[in-house]
């Protein structure tokens, strides 16, 4: 049925008439209520774009470092600080604010929010310090810096798991073994 041109319907009312299949029980039913035609797609997949997408871009030309300090978190519900600035922009636009002036404005409350952020931390690590614990993990580590930790502990288990070292010890004892093995038979 692949070759003929047409929905189900149409397929089926061609290969009925043309005594090729018996009139199914449904034909006559589907034929007073068609299923609905959706249009199809071109197979090009459209561009989605925000308003604040332009001033997103500005800002991670002016904070290259951000892209990778402030991932997107997937599960998390706070916009990340790109958005926040585009939209922020787009609010002082609203307002009256020339294009430029509202730019340096949401950059300087990025860089207050950024600031204040550290300081805190810095705050925190004092405090615990003054009270002998250990200081707190940062709560607003870079991505890197998040990937690393997730990894130090395969990287740990690297080096000092005995598995791994008895592995390394038959890999060395082979390779020593080949140059031999190559030495007594003049290989080279």
């Amino acid at each position: 049925m692949s070759f003929m041109r047409g929905d189900l319907l149409t397929k089926t009312r061609k290969l009925v008439k043309g005594l090729a299949k018996a009139e199914p029980v449904w034909l006559k039913a589907m034929e007073q209520a068609p299923p609905a035609n959706f249009p199809r797609s071109d197979g090009k997949i459209k561009h989605i774009s925000l308003p604040e997408d332009v001033y997103v871009k500005r800002f991670f030309q002016r904070h290259p470092q951000s892209k990778h300090e402030d991932a997107i978190k997937i599960r998390g519900f706070d916009p990340v600080p790109a958005r926040i600035f585009g939209l922020r922009v787009l609010e002082l636009k609203e307002q009256g604010v020339s294009e430029e002036e509202a730019m340096s404005v949401a950059d300087m409350e990025y860089r207050m929010e950024r600031k204040a952020k550290k300081n805190a931390y810095s705050r925190l690590k004092k405090i615990a310090r003054l009270q002998g614990k250990m200081p707190p993990p940062n709560p607003y580590p870079s991505a890197v810096k998040e990937i690393q930790a997730e990894e130090k502990k395969y990287v740990h288990d690297r080096f000092h798991n005995p598995r791994t070292w008895k592995l390394l010890q038959m890999l060395k004892e082979e390779c020593a073994a080949e140059a031999q093995d190559r030495m007594r038979g003049g290989g080279w």
